[in-house]
């Protein structure tokens, strides 16, 4: 009897030795993600970080997307364009991690993921987040070296999607290096949790490392790169949905386009893209085609479009210019059908960035250019100014 007493006894303390969680000494340190809470065996950790984004802007702020739309209205605007509360780190393992991000002055939940990352050449994300398609939309707009993304995001960006994703990078550091993405996507647009028929979204980008060099999704040589940091992709996608574009709104559509319904959009889409950093320089463009099918009404419509962007701290070459000023410009354009004659619309921007802490404070400046013409040949323009201060913590 004291035996088999003594055997139940032993076995409840070891289940309850097995069932209890360690206590673990908390570290917390500031990085470049916020305040960061981990375990000192490492194994947990959390990081918190907040951003706002202030910007005035005259006329108007937004992007003029028709000919008749080019400030007919003056709006001087001053607001927080954007109030993000970002929260991520790892769990259980250092290559289990997780991430999600909600914007505050709009309630919406933006993302939300977990990624495991074991092997650098096979990762795996499922969730919700900006769909790795173009260099543009996915450079946080905290990191971008703009005020904001240019005129072809609204008609080219597939945005935030629901999905699983399988990336990695082949062959680092040597001549072949090569990242990866391909996506399994619903296809609807943020915050859609189901697929509108039997047609997922499906997305590929292919990126060539020059010289076995990473480049990170980030606006402005910040980091001074002594040795020359590039890269050349592709990437394509293709999917049947009621829309014709998406935004952070979720999905949507172009001018032109009627309200979908069920499967009405066949659309597919190619990119090519260029970006490089070196000593102060940077950078980036990229050419865009989408061709979308109307099921409905039995109709192709082909749009096209690119932009080229480059940055330069003068510092690197005039020690008296300002070390944490950098310069900026970009040009795009934009045709919304290439099968019509005078359709182009045209946009040059001029900006500066002031560095106070790189992207976590920064003051960005920038005047811009519209330049739309209507389908009878017609020029009309339009400037802005803008003013914006992003700040992270």
């Amino acid at each position: 009897m004291s035996t088999a007493l003594s055997y139940g006894q032993d076995k409840s303390v070891a289940l309850k030795d097995s069932t209890a969680v360690k206590k673990q000494k908390i570290e917390i340190e500031y990085t470049d993600e916020g305040f960061e809470f981990k375990t000192s065996d490492e194994k947990y950790a959390l990081h918190i970080e907040s951003r706002l984004q202030f910007r005035f802007s005259t006329p108007s702020d937004l992007n003029p997307v028709t000919y008749d739309e080019i400030y007919s209205e003056k709006e001087t605007v001053f607001k927080i364009n954007r109030a993000r509360l970002k929260v991520g780190g790892h769990a259980y393992k250092p290559w289990l991690k997780y991430y999600w991000e909600y914007e505050v002055s709009a309630g919406n939940l933006m993302d939300f993921r977990v990624m495991i990352e074991k092997y650098s050449f096979f990762k795996i994300k499922v969730g919700q987040w900006k769909t790795y398609y173009n260099r543009e939309r996915v450079i946080s707009s905290g990191k971008q070296q703009m005020a904001d993304r240019s005129i072809l995001t609204r008609p080219f960006t597939l945005d935030r999607q629901q999905g699983i994703e399988f990336y990695g990078r082949i062959n680092p550091s040597k001549f072949a290096d090569i990242t990866y993405h391909a996506s399994i996507l619903t296809g609807t647009g943020r915050g859609s949790t189901e697929n509108d028929d039997e047609h997922l979204m499906y997305v590929g980008r292919l990126q060539y490392n020059f010289m076995g060099r990473e480049l990170s999704f980030t606006g402005s040589d910040l980091a001074y790169h002594d040795d020359f940091t590039g890269l050349i992709a592709v990437a394509g996608t293709t999917n049947r949905s009621p829309y014709t574009r998406f935004s952070q709104a979720g999905g949507g559509q172009l001018v032109g386009f009627e309200d979908g319904v069920d499967g009405q959009y066949k659309v597919n889409q190619f990119l090519l893209e260029t970006a490089f950093m070196y000593r102060g320089l940077s950078w980036q463009n990229e050419f865009h085609t989408k061709e979308i099918y109307d099921y409905v009404n039995d109709q192709t419509t082909n749009l096209k479009g690119a932009y080229f962007q480059s940055g330069y701290f003068f510092h690197s070459i005039w020690p008296k210019f300002p070390k944490p000023l950098e310069v900026a410009a970009r040009y795009a354009y934009y045709i919304p059908n290439t099968h019509l004659s005078n359709n182009l619309e045209e946009e040059f921007v001029l900006a500066f960035n002031w560095f106070f802490n790189g992207h976590r404070n920064k003051l960005t400046s920038e005047v811009t250019y519209f330049n739309f013409q209507d389908q009878t040949g017609i020029y009309d323009n339009g400037l802005r100014f803008r003013v914006q201060w992003d700040i992270s913590f």
